[in-house]
Order: C-alpha cells, then structure tokens, then sequence
C-alpha cells in the first residue's frame, strides 16, 4: 500500500516536472508570437501579402515554404501569426507552408542539427529538405478545397476598410492579449496531455525501444510516436535524436521532421485555427510523408551521399 502511494506520489511529482519544464519552454515563444501577430493584425494592411508574393499560387507556396530562412519561428510561436495573417487576408495554402517549414527549415534549426550531428550536413540539408517537400506539397493540395473544409468561422479573413480599424500601440497590445488567451488555453491543455503521456506512457530507455532500431519502418513510426509525445522544439530535438545510437538515419529523421510538424500540444494550438477534421487530415498526411521520405533518404539518398568519414562519425 505504501509502495502504490510512493509510486503515485512519484507520477504526481515528474507529471508536475514535465508540465513545469514543456510550459516554461513553449511560453515565451507563445508570448512572442501573440506579440508579432498582434502588430501583425494592426499594422500590416489588408492585401499587403498580395503584392508581395507571386500572383501564381503554386510559386507563391513555394516562396512561403522558404519564409522560415528570414523569418525563423518554432512551432509554438508559428500559430498564432499565421492565425493573424490568414485574418489579414494571407492565403490559406501560403499560410500552411509557412506554418510547417518555418520551424524546421530555418537557421537556428540548421545550426542546432549541424552540431547535433558532427557537423553533418548531410543529415541537416536532408532534415531541411523532407520538412520544405512536406510543407508545399500538403499546402499545394489545400490550395485545392475550399475554405470552409479547414477553416474555422472565427479566423477566416475578414474584410473591410483598414481605417475602421485602429492603427495604435493600445490596439495592437489589446490584439496580442486576445491572441495570447485564445492561443494560451489551447496550449496549457497540450502541455497537461503531454505531460500526462510522458509520464506514464512513454520512457524512452526501455528495452522496447531499443528493439525497433533493428527495422528502420517500425523504428520511423515508433520516433514518430515518440517524437509526437515528447513534443520538443525543433531547435533542440535534434541532440535528442543524436542519442538514440541504435537507430539508423531514417528514424532519426522522421523524429526531427515529425514532432515539430505535429506533436500533442501542437493540435491543441492547431485547433485555434483549422477544424478537427483537417487536423486528423493533417496528422495523417505527415505522417505517411515523413515516414515515405525518412526510408527514401536513408536507402536511397543518403548512402550515396554521404562521406565515408561522415559515416563513420554519425554510425549508429
């Protein structure tokens, strides 16, 4: 009886470890993406993305993609400016290629994964080049649906004069406090869930685990899991990825490209903007694509790729 109430007391403790560490982690990006959105919405008028990207959507996709590389953002704070830019008239496919690139195919990403790894950057172009195809090619396929099938009432564009709206610091502060209590309620209930399943689901040092490094197609599904549960930033998951040295390029991968796509908290702040439906779609889609191209690059691209002194550094 004793030995069940430690036990529970010692749950209740790492559930409370774990909460305090992914909240502490994600609010200040939360905090700042709220603030840019708010600006965003008072400041960036109407239309402005209209005339700077390509007026051919497949080329405007392909440049929003590539938006992370000047505009670096982890998955948390990515939420809440897309929500405010489709607001403010940004087209919805050109917002979802932003959203999934921007926390992966960025610098301070590249970076982190470059040291991760030995400085391979074999494994960092492949990681940027999986979540960049990944990103246009799930937005190139909503550019085709209508927006009533994803959208939410509440964030589909809305239309007007700019001048009815007021253009202040006092305006843009009230849009941040909104954005900040919509978004902030949706990520304290992904933190508690994940918080939850990292405590009583998932340890990721037992002998399981270890035996899925031995089939790179069950390993990249059973990262995906992993990588879904812990939900990491993008730019420090790769250090956590390097240290399963069981496992081959191809799990590690889709780890890297996966969690910061779609983890448990992400569909919590995913619902402030897209409905259930498109974001099973979602879950889905990334899934069969990171788990397609994790095998493609590990048998296919990398092999032929990488150095011989690379693989000797990065063996697992």
């Amino acid at each position: 009886m004793i030995s069940v109430t430690q036990e529970r007391q010692d749950q209740l403790a790492d559930g409370s470890y774990e909460f305090l560490a992914i909240f502490l982690e994600g609010l200040p990006f939360i905090f700042l993406g709220t603030l840019v959105s708010g600006f965003l919405g008072t400041y960036l008028p109407r239309g402005a993305f209209e005339k700077i990207l390509p007026k051919n959507n497949t080329l405007a996709v392909l440049m929003s993609g590539l938006l992370g590389a000047v505009f670096p953002v982890c998955e948390c704070a990515v939420v809440p400016v897309i929500r405010r830019l489709v607001k403010n008239g940004l087209p919805v496919s050109c917002a979802l290629a932003y959203m999934l690139a921007a926390p992966i195919f960025n610098p301070v990403t590249a970076i982190s994964t470059y040291k991760a790894f030995n400085n391979s950057p074999e494994i960092t172009i492949s990681r940027l080049a999986m979540g960049y195809m990944i990103a246009v090619f799930i937005a190139l396929i909503v550019a085709r649906k209508a927006h009533s099938f994803f959208l939410k009432a509440s964030v589909k564009a809305e239309n007007g004069d700019d001048h009815h709206h007021p253009r202040n610091l006092n305006a843009a502060l009230n849009n941040s406090l909104r954005d900040l209590m919509d978004v902030g309620l949706y990520f304290c209930i992904g933190v508690v869930l994940t918080a939850i399943l990292k405590t009583t689901v998932i340890d990721p040092t037992d002998d399981f685990w270890k035996e899925l490094a031995n089939n790179s197609i069950v390993g990249s599904i059973g990262m995906m899991f992993l990588a879904f549960v812990l939900s990491l930033c993008s730019t420090s998951d790769a250090f956590i990825a390097a240290n399963f040295h069981n496992f081959k390029y191809g799990p590690k991968l889709a780890f890297m490209v996966f969690g910061p796509m779609m983890d448990a908290k992400l569909i919590f702040l995913y619902s402030t903007v897209f409905k259930w439906k498109f974001i099973l779609f979602l879950f889905v889609a990334i899934f069969i694509l990171t788990g397609a191209l994790s095998i493609l690059f590990e048998t296919r691209i990398l092999p032929g790729w990488m150095s011989q002194q690379t693989e000797i550094l990065l063996a697992p």
